[in-house]
Parts: structure tokens; sequence; C-alpha cells
């Protein structure tokens, strides 16, 4: 029997015909035979070139890759451990036995692949380089995790865990949205090193920087208003005391130096500072609810968790007091 006999390659595709083949190839070679490809509809062959390649080959119903991703693992999926990559032949596929170490050792339920430990010559452009660190930042600093990398395409993680996330994205942001829910949901995750290659020439990314990477970070300040509620609203808050507090200062500047009122700017001053404020008391409110929340869970999980020591005692066995009275019983009757 193979090491991987339950595990299934997941590669999300949309014209990857230059590709597909060589990657299903490569993750072949390496051991995993179960290899699934759920296609967005390609006109470039990328589905007969994956199906003579020996993958398993579907066509999502919807499209995007977040789509795709969450249809796979829930609909076509049945291993217990599932790998993730791209079939743009970006990834290396020797480095899978590093990506399921962590789940086989049962130390993690989710493995990120950490491209900027061995990231080769041209794997990515400076733009794109700057705001993969924007965003890891980003991500630290409002959901206080250090991931390294959450835009890693490299993942693997238990089928268990991927459906306790609550994942809605339908594009690229599926990477990010998988990062914030493994946070939110207490699951363990284990970043390890990976190569990052060049895309083979004759292929072209789908991915548009500016655009998925606005997408990405507008759904990481989305997902604060569930995670971190201080963040998500003091930040607001701050926005809008901050702007009544420069409003303020225009109109007492103007009265003080020009003699001029302003009552309409003065109005929206307070306006603007009154708003801000109970954000701020808004975002501490309900960062202390989602405390208590996760105290209650952890709580409820503990309680499960020692339900079968209390449950091993065989019911029908007597207690110590039961076996206690028997013996005075006895003794008594004698």
């Amino acid at each position: 029997m193979s090491d991987f006999d339950d595990v299934c390659l997941l590669l999300p595709t949309m014209d990857e015909v230059e590709t597909v083949a060589r990657v299903v190839e490569d993750f072949r070679e390496a051991g995993i035979d179960e290899i699934l490809v759920i296609d967005g509809g390609s006109t470039d062959g990328t589905r007969r070139a994956a199906t003579e390649a020996g993958a398993r080959v579907v066509e999502q119903s919807g499209r995007g890759k977040g789509q795709a991703v969450r249809e796979a693992v829930r609909d076509h999926i049945e291993a217990s451990y599932v790998v993730m990559a791209d079939a743009d032949a970006t990834y290396d596929a020797a480095d899978v036995d590093a990506m399921l170490d962590p789940l086989f050792a049962g130390d993690a339920e989710h493995v990120i692949g950490n491209r900027f430990a061995d990231m080769r010559p041209g794997a990515m452009t400076r733009l794109n380089r700057i705001g993969n660190r924007l965003i890891n930042a980003a991500f630290r600093a409002i959901h206080g995790e250090r991931y390294r990398d959450i835009l890693s395409g490299y993942r693997a993680f238990t089928r268990e865990s991927f459906l306790r996330l609550h994942l809605t994205a339908d594009g690229f942001g599926i990477e990010t949205e998988m990062a914030v829910e493994c946070v939110k949901n207490r699951i363990r995750v284990t970043v390890v090193p990976i190569t990052y290659r060049e895309r083979p020439g004759g292929s072209a990314t789908n991915l548009h920087p500016i655009r998925d990477g606005g997408v990405i970070i507008i759904e990481l300040y989305r997902k604060a208003k569930t995670n971190n509620p201080l963040f998500y609203f003091g930040s607001l808050g701050a926005v809008s005391t901050g702007a009544g507090a420069a409003l303020t200062a225009y109109v007492l500047y103007r009265w003080f130096v020009h003699g001029a009122a302003h009552q309409i700017v003065a109005i929206g001053a307070v306006g603007a500072a009154i708003l801000g404020i109970q954000l701020l008391v808004f975002g501490v409110l309900a960062d202390m609810i989602l405390s208590l929340h996760r105290e209650q869970v952890t709580r409820y999980e503990r309680a499960l968790a020692d339900r079968p020591a209390e449950s091993s005692v065989d019911p029908a066995s007597p207690t110590d007091g039961e076996r206690t009275r028997g013996a005075t019983d006895g003794e008594s009757t004698d």
C-alpha cells in the first residue's frame, strides 16, 4: 500500500493545457494516484490533456477558483487528506511529503506552503512580491497570526477541517478566506518551506495583480468584522473621529483668524466625532462578546472531550459504593 492511499490531489484549472499534463505526471511520480482536476470551462484542451495524463476530470458548475475548490472538496472528494496546488507547474511535486507529514503526524489540520522560503528567479514580479508582503502584514495585524504566505496556492488539509470552514469567496480570494477561517475556527496550521518556480514559457497567468489584490484586501477587512471586531469597528471609529477632529480644527481656525462662522461644518464635525466614538465603543463591546463566545466554545469542547472518559465506565458494573453496601449486607446476613 502507498502512504498516499487516502490522499487526493486537487487541481483547479482554467486554460492550463500547456502545463496540466506535466503537473499530473509529476505528482503521480511523487506517489499520489488520486488526482482530481476541476475545470472552470477551459477552451484550450485542458480537460483532454489532464484525462490523458491519468487524472479524474470534472467540470465545475460555476465559475472562479474559490467555487471550484468548495465544490470539489464537498462533492467530488472522499479522501481524508487533500493536497491543493495550481496546475501551472510553479509548485514542486517533490514537496508533497513535507506538506503531508504534519497532517499524518497529527500536528496540524491545515498546512500552508511558504513560497518565499525558496523562490526561484522570475517566479514572482516585484509588484506581486511587494503586494504579497503587504497583504501578509495586513493579515498579521488584523487577525493576529503569522502564516508567512497566506496567498500560497499549495495547501494540504484534512477534509474534515475544510468542511468546518465557512467559505464564500469565488475567485482568488479563496486562499485568504481559508487562512482567516482557520484563525476563526482555531484550525491547527503549520507552515512549511516549499520551492516556487517561474511559470513555463507559453503558459499565461489568470491572476490580475491590481484587481485581485484589491479583492483580497477587501476580503481581509470584511472578515475582521467577525474575527476581530475591535479592529473592524475601531478603525472605522478612528477614521470618523479623526474626520470630526479635522473639521473642528478647521471651524475654530476660521472663527479665530477670519471671524467666519461655519455652522453647517461645525454640525458635521460634531456628528462625525459622535459617530466615531460610538463605533469605538461598539467595537469594544463586540470584542468582549466575541471573547465570551470563544470561552464558551472552549468549555463546550472540553466537556465533549471529557465525555468518553466518563462513559468508559461500564454502567452494568457495580460502583465502589454498591460493592461496599453489598459486602456489608453479606456480613450482616451471616
